[in-house]
């Protein structure tokens, strides 16, 4: 984990920060088979580099009913039973019905196809705080504002992510235990014979970082 402050002027407001290393050790597999359950229409994209943001509060059957950063690196495993277009800002709404296409429901397999790397955990309370995000997701502002309330005495947990392509798609089949309102699987195998490649460049993805730092007011030092 790097080094790093952020000043603030309001920091009164209270947001949590920290920052880990800027690209995975290695960028190439393999890594801990360990996935990340998100939304299918969130992963496309973030696949295509329109979401550099992960929104985490915690799922209903989660321990402690709380988001935890268990790891910096992870797979994406996509879920289809809770998005919903009305949900999803008007210009990829679209995008949710692409995703189910061909899809079952629940799923007795999903692809893998991209893994995401945690180079910030940016923890906030502020509603404040939350619109200044708006632009870096493709949630509408009111669903992400229900995470937010959702247990309001727990942050909502904003994860800037470098997404990285698997470069033969993984399908994987959806054990019991992979089922639930929970937000972290153990996968059952390991994914092999592929391997990674970034998304966006170091550069657009550094670019796109600092937006979301100014955009919340931050100044980033590092030693």
């Amino acid at each position: 984990m790097k080094n790093v402050w952020i000043e603030r002027s309001d920091v009164e407001v209270g947001i949590g920060f920290r920052s880990f290393s800027l690209e995975l050790h290695s960028p190439h597999l393999p890594i801990k088979e360990v996935a990340l359950k998100e939304w299918a229409v969130c992963i496309d994209a973030i696949a295509n580099g329109e979401q550099l943001v992960l929104l985490r509060k915690g799922g209903i059957t989660e321990e402690t009913r709380e988001f935890r950063l268990e790891e910096t690196s992870f797979y994406l495993y996509p879920t289809y039973e809770h998005q919903r277009a009305q949900l999803i800002k008007p210009e990829y709404q679209e995008r949710v019905e692409q995703t189910m296409e061909g899809i079952e429901l629940p799923p007795k397999a999903v692809w893998i196809t991209h893994a995401a790397h945690v180079v910030d955990d940016i923890t906030l309370h502020s509603e404040d705080d939350l619109k200044k995000l708006d632009p870096f997701h493709i949630l509408t502002h009111n669903y992400a504002s229900e995470r937010l309330q959702w247990r309001n005495d727990k942050p909502l947990h904003i994860l800037t992510v470098r997404a990285y392509k698997l470069t033969t798609p993984k399908q994987v089949h959806v054990a019991p235990e992979y089922l639930g309102c929970k937000s972290w699987l153990t996968l059952q195998k390991p994914i092999t014979d592929t391997d990674l490649e970034p998304v966006l460049s170091a550069e657009a993805f550094e670019h796109r970082r600092q937006q979301i730092f100014q955009a919340l007011g931050f100044n980033e030092h590092k030693q």
